[in-house]
């Protein structure tokens, strides 16, 4: 496994297909049921409520996006427990988010 990636490089952006046209993923970490990306949002993102089956941590490292009514801007944090309703996200002008899915029990 790889164990230094620079975070804002232009290199291993992959589309995220299941996300709104335009956002771009980078894969840090995706090993027993642990995953931890960057996710680009792209201006005029949006993305409808869902929930998951893990935890999950947002950090805003750029941009800033809108979720119920409340901006997440650079430097915010976001937990989840497993089951949360999220969302609806929108991002006018896009966004840099790290994004933690964590298997553990909450």
């Amino acid at each position: 496994m790889e164990n230094m990636m620079n975070l804002y490089d232009n290199f291993k952006w992959e589309k995220y297909d299941e996300y709104f046209e335009g956002t771009l993923r980078k894969v840090l970490r995706d090993e027993n049921g642990i995953k931890t990306i960057l996710l680009k949002l792209p201006a005029g993102f949006y993305m409808a409520p869902n929930s998951h089956i893990t935890v999950e941590q947002h950090f805003v490292l750029d941009g800033e996006y809108e979720s119920r009514g409340k901006i997440y801007k650079k430097g915010a944090y976001q937990i989840f427990a497993k089951g949360d309703e999220q969302g609806p996200y929108k991002s006018d002008k896009g966004a840099l988010i790290l994004v933690i899915w964590d298997p553990i029990n909450s």
